[in-house]
Parts: C-alpha cells; sequence; structure tokens
C-alpha cells in the first residue's frame, strides 16, 4: 500500500470523525431546540427520587446525545445553586446508560441481505431520505418545531455517513500489515485502555471512540484478523473514562459542589473501569477462550451497554459513601461565596440558559414588588430593619440588571428559534422596569426616613386620600407581579385600567393638596414630601403596566407597549368596564 493511499485512507477516517462528531452535534441542538426549557425544568421537579433522576438522566442524555454534554449541564445547575451535589448521581448514572443508544443506532450500519425491509433498514438506503426530508423542512417549513425535526434528520443522516466512511477507511486496512500489528497491541488490554483513554479525551466523545470501535468491528469481523473481545472490551471501557476529560475542563473556575460532581462522574468510570479490567483479566485467566472469540458490530453495542448498567447497579448501593468520598476530597471552602447567577456553562444550551433568565428575572421581579410593599409598610410605621433590607434589595436588583442583560444580550446572538427570541426580548423589558421599580422602593423608602426623622404628620384628609392610593398601589404591584410570574394573560390586563385609576387618583390628590396649601393647612415642606410620594406612586404603577403589556404580548411576534395601549384604551369594552371597577373601588 503506497503512501499516497494510506494519506487517502487516513483523511476518509478523519473525515468520517468529523462527519460523525457534526451530525451528532446538529442533531443535539435540534433535539435540545426541540425541548426547549422543559429538560431542565423536568430535571429539578424529580431529582429527589433517585429511580425517576435516573431515568430522567438517561432520557435526557438520549434526547442530547452527549453524556458529557449532561453532566457539563449539570456542572452548570449545580454551580448556579440550582441543583445540590448529592440529587446529581442518579442522574449521572442514568446519563452514562443513556449514551449506550448512539452505538445501538450505528448497529443498523451492519445490517445485510437483499430483502426489500432488510435494505430499506441499510444506512446507505435511508440516510439519504433522511437528509432529504430534513432539508425540505427546514427550507419549507416556518414552525420552529419542524425546522427543529428536520435539523435532527439532517443530524442524524451526516452522523451515518461518518459512521460509513470511517467503517469503509478501516475496511481498506484489513490486510495491512502495519494495521495488523496495531491490531496486536490492542491484545494487551491496558494498551487498549490506555488509547482509548487518551483518544477520547482529545476528541472528547465516547460515543465516537465506540463508533470507531464498532467500525473496526465491522470491517475486521469477516477476516482472519478480527477485532475480539478481548480488544473491544478494554477499549469501550477507555471510552467511558476518557469521556471524563470534557467535564474535568468545565469544572474549571466553578465552586466546590460543581466539582464534586465532576470528581463523582470520574470515580464511578474510573473505579468501575479498574473494577471490570480485573474481572476481565480473571476471565482471560480462567477460560481466554470466551475472549478471544471474534465481535461484531451489535456485539460491541452490547459491551458497552453492560459496562454502564453494570457500573449502575455496582455504585448505587455505595451512593452515600461515593458522595462522602467526592466531599472529603474536594473540602468544602468557608470563604467561598456562591453566586446566585448564571454559569457560563449554561450559555451554550440556549433553551436552558433562557429558561434560567427567566427563572431569575422572576426572583427580581419578587425582591422588586416586594421592597415595594416594605417601602409602603416603612411609610406607615417606620422600621430601621426594614430600610436596611429595602437597600439591600435595590442593590441586589441593580446587580441582577446588570448581569442578566449582559448575559442575555450574549444570547441573542445564538441561533434561536423565533419564540426564543421574543422570550430575550421580554425579558430584557421587563428586567428594566423591574429596576426601576427597585429605585422607586428606595425612594419611597428615603422618605419614609425622612418622615420619621422630621416627624412629619399629615393631615387627615391627607392620610384619607393617601390610604386610598396606596391601596390601589399594592394590588397593581400584587397582580404585576403574580401575572408577570406565571404569564397570566387575564390577570396582566388588570393592571392598565387599574394604572389610568392611580394615575387620575394622583392628578385629584395633587390638585387637593395644592389648595389646602393655598388655604394654609398644609406646609411647603410637608407638601415635598407628599407630592414626591404621589410621583414615586405614579411611576411605579407606569413600570408595572409595562410589565402587564409585555405579558399580554408574550405572543406576539413585535412588542410595542405604546401601540397596544392605545388600541386597547380606544375600542376595548372590557378595558372601560375594568376601570370603571377599578375608580369606583378605589374613590376619594
Amino acid at each position: 500500500m503506497s503512501a499516497t493511499e494510506v494519506l487517502i485512507i487516513f483523511a476518509t477516517l478523519v473525515g468520517g470523525l468529523a462527519f460523525f462528531l457534526y451530525g451528532m452535534n446538529t442533531m443535539s441542538s435540534g433535539l435540545e431546540q426541540m425541548a426547549g426549557g422543559k429538560l431542565e425544568s423536568t430535571l429539578k421537579k424529580v431529582t429527589r427520587s433517585g429511580i425517576l433522576s435516573f431515568f430522567l438522566g438517561a432520557g435526557i442524555t438520549i434526547a442530547i446525545q452527549s453524556s458529557s454534554a449532561m453532566t457539563v449541564m449539570l456542572v452548570g445547575l449545580v454551580n448556579s445553586g440550582i441543583l445540590s451535589f448529592a440529587d446529581t448521581f442518579s442522574m449521572i448514572m442514568g446519563s452514562h446508560v443513556g449514551t449506550t443508544l448512539t452505538a445501538w443506532i450505528l448497529t443498523l450500519s451492519g445490517v445485510s441481505g437483499d430483502n426489500f425491509f432488510l435494505v430499506l433498514l441499510q444506512p446507505s438506503t435511508f440516510a439519504p431520505i433522511l437528509a432529504f426530508v430534513g432539508i425540505v423542512l427546514r427550507m419549507v417549513s416556518k414552525r420552529d418545531k419542524r425546522r427543529n425535526l428536520g435539523m435532527i434528520l439532517i443530524g442524524f443522516a451526516v452522523l451515518m455517513a461518518g459512521m460509513q466512511m470511517m467503517s469503509g477507511s478501516m475496511s481498506s486496512f484489513k490486510d495491512n500489515p502495519t494495521f495488523l500489528s496495531l491490531l496486536t497491541a490492542f491484545k494487551s488490554p491496558v494498551v487498549a485502555l490506555l488509547v482509548s483513554v487518551l483518544f477520547t479525551s482529545i476528541i472528547q466523545s465516547s460515543a465516537a471512540t465506540v463508533a470507531i470501535v464498532q467500525a473496526l468491528a465491522l470491517s475486521a469481523f469477516a477476516t482472519d484478523n478480527p477485532i475480539t473481545y478481548q480488544m473491544a472490551i478494554p477499549l469501550v471501557i477507555g471510552a467511558n473514562i476518557g469521556t471524563c476529560m470534557t467535564a474535568l475542563i468545565s469544572s474549571i473556575g466553578t465552586n466546590k459542589n460543581a466539582k464534586r460532581v465532576v470528581a463523582m462522574h470520574i470515580y464511578t468510570n474510573a473505579f468501575g473501569g479498574l473494577f471490570y479490567m480485573l474481572i476481565l483479566y480473571i476471565v482471560m485467566f480462567v477460560r481466554p477462550d470466551l475472549l478471544s472469540a471474534k465481535i461484531s458490530i451489535l456485539g460491541v453495542a452490547v459491551v458497552h451497554s453492560l459496562f454502564n448498567i453494570l457500573n449502575t447497579l455496582l455504585f448505587t448501593p455505595i451512593k452515600k459513601p461515593i458522595v462522602a468520598l467526592c466531599r472529603k476530597t474536594i473540602k468544602t471552602d468557608k470563604s467561598e461565596k456562591h453566586t446566585i447567577f448564571l454559569d457560563e456553562r449554561l450559555f451554550n444550551n440556549t433553551p436552558i440558559a433562557i429558561t434560567e433568565c427567566r427563572r431569575l428575572v422572576n426572583e427580581m421581579a419578587k425582591i422588586a414588588c416586594g421592597s415595594v410593599i416594605d417601602a409602603i409598610d416603612a411609610i406607615y410605621e417606620y422600621d430601621k430593619s426594614v430600610v436596611d433590607k429595602i437597600t439591600e434589595a435595590e442593590a441586589l436588583t441593580d446587580k441582577y440588571e446588570d448581569k442578566l442583560s449582559t448575559y442575555l444580550v450574549r444570547i441573542s446572538s445564538n441561533n434561536m428559534s423565533p419564540s426564543d427570541s421574543h422570550t430575550v426580548a421580554r425579558l430584557l423589558h421587563g428586567i428594566n422596569d423591574f429596576e426601576r421599580i427597585g429605585d422607586h422602593a428606595l425612594n419611597l423608602c428615603r422618605l419614609s426616613t425622612e418622615i420619621n426623622e422630621k416627624n412629619i404628620v399629615f393631615s387627615d384628609d391627607a392620610k384619607k386620600e393617601l390610604d386610598v392610593i396606596t391601596k390601589a398601589l399594592i394590588e397593581i404591584i400584587n397582580i404585576t407581579e403574580s401575572s408577570f410570574i406565571n404569564d397570566n394573560i387575564s390577570e396582566a390586563s388588570l393592571v392598565e385600567p387599574l394604572e389610568q385609576v392611580i394615575d387620575k387618583l394622583n392628578y385629584e390628590i395633587k390638585g387637593r393638596h395644592v389648595d389646602r396649601l393655598k388655604d394654609g393647612k398644609c406646609t411647603v415642606n410637608l407638601g415635598f414630601v407628599f407630592s414626591d410620594l404621589l410621583s414615586n406612586y405614579e411611576r411605579i404603577s407606569d413600570h408595572c403596566s409595562n410589565v402587564a403589556v409585555y405579558t399580554i404580548q408574550q405572543n406576539s411576534d413585535n412588542i410595542n407597549p405604546h401601540k397596544f395601549l392605545g388600541n386597547v384604551k380606544a375600542s376595548n369594552s372590557d378595558f372601560s368596564a375594568e376601570y370603571d371597577m377599578y375608580a369606583e373601588k378605589y374613590k376619594i
């Protein structure tokens, strides 16, 4: 075999591996887009149940076709404080089992025969068809789900094409002396294990390594120098150990709990691999004939699944010692402060990143709206501890606004569906308004301090008027927070009529206040405080109106609060009825 032929074969092998990895990544992206943030929200609901967590971990890994991606996701969620470290054990074991599905799918490459149905099952037959259907869906369909399905089909077709290329390149080597000597080296389980660990660490995909072993098995099965079980088992075990490199890299810069997730991933794969390598050597000594049999592409898939299933059975009964070992390996640092914000490892998983941003914006909404209620309480009954709490909360909402806005702007540069793009825009609008609501809560807090320090007492008429508009403000804050967090459009539609009533109250109360100033019933200094209170009330209700519009327009292609409100006020009979209801309820 000439050097040129070897170069062509090597290029085909590398090209096949590139196609395989790209196809897997494309298919994974499509599956993630189709599932959206439901993956992560479901994940958080069942983490307390070991069995459910195991099947969820397996299911998500099957969906995204990568145990490494699943582990990186868990590292990010634990680092963000969304999941606890101990709750990830069952999901990690489930992800190890779930990743074996790829090997089973690739066994279709070994299907042969002249029967129509067997021909249909061969990748050379169905892969081009799937690719064509996928391209049509991507080009023609405007619906996100169908376009994502098209991406999945294209990714799967490219993955199968890559497998065929690798298998074809391996078959060209079957009679080459150099290649046969390489197979001889693989007869040493330790050498095979180390080569597999190193290779998988470099390409960061156990599925790809197992696929290459399957390609070797497929190309050499009918020859005098086949891949045997003694060669294949260490290669598969090494692939499972080597895949830990991705999670190890992802843990750089994370907190202690996130590092423990990676330690658990490494311990279960490494200790399990060493345990089954020991059993392999025992079998080699007792019954060497069992391992000298040639292995088929199906046999490689069986070995891959058995290793991960038996590994799960091995470590599940000793979960607590494994968790304790991880805690002992990565000791707690008391000085470490946990961040409340999104982890960078979630950034590449757009749907989950958006879901987590939404969760944090909801937290921000609760903090900002809660600060307004606390500030109102401080106006009526001053409490220094409440004032300090509001001051800290305002600084926190500023931090939310800074971090989340930056993160969402970065996410907007990712490849997103129209629905995700709209969600990002809505969150950015909401963040700005909740930050401003927090600012006005702090303004009210400062006014309460001034009222207390100067011993300001409003007239009976001013108190009655302030009581009415305060009750209206409390109601609009509660409705705004609830409707935004729960995406309740019908509840959000109540905000604008109430906001109009608050505007009307503000105008009327300021007019009465001016009359009292003229009659000498109110001092100028007291009047400034009273006027500032009303102005902040009005600004808060304005921002509530904006937030409610974003909620109402969540399914709209274009968020335009001013145009929307203009249309609502001009021609909506429900708006008029709700306005009249609130005007009667909050009458001075």
